[in-house]
């Protein structure tokens, strides 16, 4: 894999990175140029109107889909001139992914979905250690309950879990909160933070809610695949009137 540098303190960067889909008359620019960097130890929230790139910009960033021109630099390695393998082996170790829908297994019990990217990556398990993140978390009492006997918001702590289980460099988040009541969705959004502020943990989360968005350091905003606007530190009523601006 190529090697390249990338300022001390970014954990991931796009750089000058298009993304198109289709061909000819049909071709459409989802991302148009895309240049930003995420720091070490930040929680970025990614907003837009739909089909603005957010998921996209996620997606290449995660090395899930690759730039039709430009660069991804996670560290000093250019995701975006890896192999395949090479990926899969940097999702498994270096990558948290924590999607909306949850995506656990059903027949296995929230301590089993938690050690399975251990599993996976052929790493050594130890569910002591395994116990301790769900413990940390709140689900201490709730280690060997499948997901149909977990709440939403439960089911998504477990996701995260198991998302942070190999400690991955930068945690990216695809509408965290979506599917969860506002009870939960603040349960989570405090285990978010609680992952920055004590482990220095990197987030990148794509959301639709400005309540969420506001939860996090920084709000990058989204229009026809550019960034028009980062703000720092915003409030809610901040960040809803900057996106019902760009939806107008």
């Amino acid at each position: 894999m190529t090697r390249t540098e990338t300022t001390v303190d970014t954990a991931v960067e796009l750089r000058d990175v298009v993304r198109e889909y289709g061909s000819k008359q049909a071709r459409v620019r989802a991302l148009d140029g895309v240049r930003v960097g995420f720091a070490r130890g930040t929680w970025t929230a990614v907003m837009g109107p739909s089909g603005s790139g957010k998921s996209t910009l996620l997606h290449c960033a995660a090395g899930l889909e690759r730039p039709t021109s430009g660069q991804v630099v996670l560290g000093d390695l250019d995701l975006s001139a890896a192999s395949e393998r090479t990926l899969t082996a940097l999702r498994r170790k270096e990558i948290g992914f924590v999607f909306q829908s949850f995506n656990l297994v059903g027949s296995l019990t929230a301590e089993q979905n938690v050690a399975l990217p251990l599993r996976l990556a052929g790493s050594k398990v130890s569910m002591k250690d395994v116990r301790a993140i769900l413990t940390e978390i709140g689900l201490g009492d709730r280690l060997r309950h499948r997901p149909r006997e977990l709440s939403g918001g439960q089911q998504q702590r477990v996701a995260i879990a198991r998302a942070m289980v190999m400690r991955p460099s930068v945690l990216f988040a695809d509408e965290p909160t979506g599917a969860l009541d506002s009870r939960s969705a603040r349960t989570v959004l405090g285990l978010l933070r609680s992952l920055v502020e004590g482990s220095e943990q990197t987030i990148v989360m794509v959301t639709h809610d400005p309540a969420a968005a506001a939860s996090a350091d920084s709000v990058l905003f989204l229009s026809d695949g550019r960034i028009v606007e980062h703000l720092s530190r915003p409030s809610t009523e901040q960040v809803a009137a900057r996106l019902a601006a760009l939806e107008a």
